[in-house]
């Protein structure tokens, strides 16, 4: 086959590399907008990278047009829980994942907290009834996809990649593919306190499960008490884990209601709920010094994320920074919670939006610290320190790193870095 690859990230080579090896000549379209004219007869198949936007390709190419996550969900051999939100994606499918796992499953994990998904298609068995597929996707991934996973979980949705969507109701749409193909037979779990994560689970056929789910359960209590990660979002989290898990067995144990697989398995799923960690740059506990802890929250790029860290330090003073490169989105409700949150000692700000951030602020409430990211820290230690109580340094930063920053990941491993050396 002739296959043309729209953009060379990590996806891009994943799927030069799946079918250079099948024999397949394979040509790669690196910058976009197209450089060179792309001519859709001499090609069998187009894939887009999730970078490139649908809206702005070629009309005279897109029926011809598919992604990597398109193309792996027709050919899969075994069923997928696909997770998506705007934020959680990666721990819930973490939990997701060990808790299939202490049920004697083999979960493959993929997407954007694994490995690209066709690096693995090949190693899936045909015909097992123990092999599943945990796909985090993201609204780029979801944007054409014509496929649902079995089971999809569906977090919660606020505004997000706003420079890269035409408008939030394209990324809504995206984001409503993962149920808008489900069958009846199959399962849908949704956080029924977002109104946009409501409007999406109600475009599926499938049997739906809302969570946050009543906490009367003892058993239910007794895992969630488990869990060894900070905030009630995470708590969350684990509800929607464990529905998608129940939902996933359900044909096999129809009779059973949640509650009562959760007793039959309540040894294996909190044993398995007992070694979850949080992920690098997750509300990430970096170290204690001078009764003060420091957090990595990098990965905190939009609001909602932004709003589960504060939450779940509502019980300490909070010296906070935050602050980067604009996603597009309002920041209005981010400032909102940052400065009317009881528990503020400072924000201290960095980057490009800190003046935005700062905008009608009171003065008293906020450091503006530019670009010097140690010297943004080294302020935050010396507030949080005078304040004479245990306090929490929280790395939050509610945008994008890309004006100090290769990725959120360089960020949070120069906050880890930076600290480890305070003295």
């Amino acid at each position: 086959m002739n296959i043309a690859v729209l953009g060379y990230g990590l996806e891009g080579k994943s799927i030069e590399n799946y079918f250079k090896k099948k024999g397949d000549k394979v040509d790669i379209f690196a910058e976009f907008p197209l450089k060179k004219r792309l001519d859709p007869k001499k090609y069998d198949y187009i894939f887009r990278s999730p970078s490139i936007p649908v809206h702005k390709l070629p009309k005279a190419i897109l029926p011809k047009v598919n992604s990597s996550t398109g193309y792996f969900f027709s050919f899969c051999p075994v069923p997928i829980i696909g997770i998506t939100g705007t934020k959680g994606k990666g721990t819930t499918c973490t939990m997701i994942t060990k808790l299939l796992e202490a049920l004697s499953k083999k979960p493959h994990l993929v997407g954007n907290i694994g490995e690209p998904a066709l690096d693995h298609l090949d190693e899936l068995p045909k015909n097992s009834t123990d092999d599943i597929v945990v796909f985090e996707l993201s609204s780029f991934q979801l944007w054409d996809l014509k496929k649902s996973p079995a089971v999809s979980v569906v977090l919660r949705i606020e505004p997000d990649h706003l420079n890269v969507h035409k408008d939030f109701d394209d990324y809504v749409s995206a984001k409503a593919n993962i149920v808008r193909h489900q069958s009846p037979f199959e399962s849908t779990i949704y956080f029924k306190n977002n109104a946009d994560t409501v409007k999406i689970a109600n475009q599926s056929p499938a049997e739906k499960f809302a969570y946050p789910i009543s906490r009367k359960s003892a058993i239910l209590k007794e895992l969630l008490d488990a869990l060894p990660l900070v905030g009630e979002h995470n708590k969350e989290n684990l509800e929607a884990a464990l529905l998608a898990v129940y939902a996933y067995f359900k044909p096999v144990t129809r009779k059973l209601s949640f509650n009562d697989f959760l007793k039959e398995n309540r040894k294996a799923l909190k044993s398995a709920i007992k070694t979850i960690t949080p992920l690098p740059h997750h509300i990430e506990l970096v170290r204690e010094l001078n009764n003060v802890k420091y957090y990595d929250d990098s990965f905190c790029t939009v609001f909602p994320a932004l709003d589960v860290a504060l939450k779940s330090f509502d019980k300490t003073p909070l010296v906070l920074i935050a602050g980067g490169s604009s996603k597009g989105t309002d920041l209005t409700p981010a400032k909102n919670a940052i400065f009317n949150n009881k528990n503020l000692v400072k924000a201290v700000l960095i980057g490009e939006t800190a003046k935005d951030f700062a905008k009608g602020e009171d003065p008293k409430k906020y450091v503006l610290s530019g670009t010097d990211f140690k010297k943004a820290i080294e302020t935050a230690k010396e507030i949080a320190e005078t304040t004479g109580k245990k306090s929490v340094v929280l790395l939050s930063p509610c945008a994008a790193s890309f004006d100090m920053f290769k990725s959120y990941k360089d960020r949070g491993d120069k906050f880890k870095k930076i600290v480890k050396s305070l003295k």
